[in-house]
């Protein structure tokens, strides 16, 4: 079962690591985005728990970066709080 929204949280962070200034960014969005990429193609979807870490991550590296990076992380945080609403559980 794939799920749409984490497939395009996926896409959305890897075209910030495109466009991210250093090459440390860059490898943090690119291991994110491969991260969604297999949580959108297992078994079974992450809990609220992983989810919320991943979110921390992104919104940490959103602030640091700023620009062009932060509006694509934000789009890819809204495509994971999509996926949450349908999260049972908190």
């Amino acid at each position: 079962m794939t799920r749409p929204e984490l497939e395009n949280a996926a896409a959305t962070l890897q075209d910030a690591a495109e466009s991210a200034s250093d090459d440390e960014t860059r490898d943090r969005l690119e291991n994110q985005a491969q991260q969604f990429e297999t949580l959108a193609e297992a078994d079974r979807g992450p809990d609220h728990g992983k989810l919320a870490r991943h979110e921390h991550v992104l919104t940490e590296i959103a602030d640091d970066e700023g620009g062009a990076v932060a509006n694509l992380v934000t789009e890819a945080l809204e495509s994971i709080s999509a996926y949450r609403e349908t999260v049972d559980g908190v």
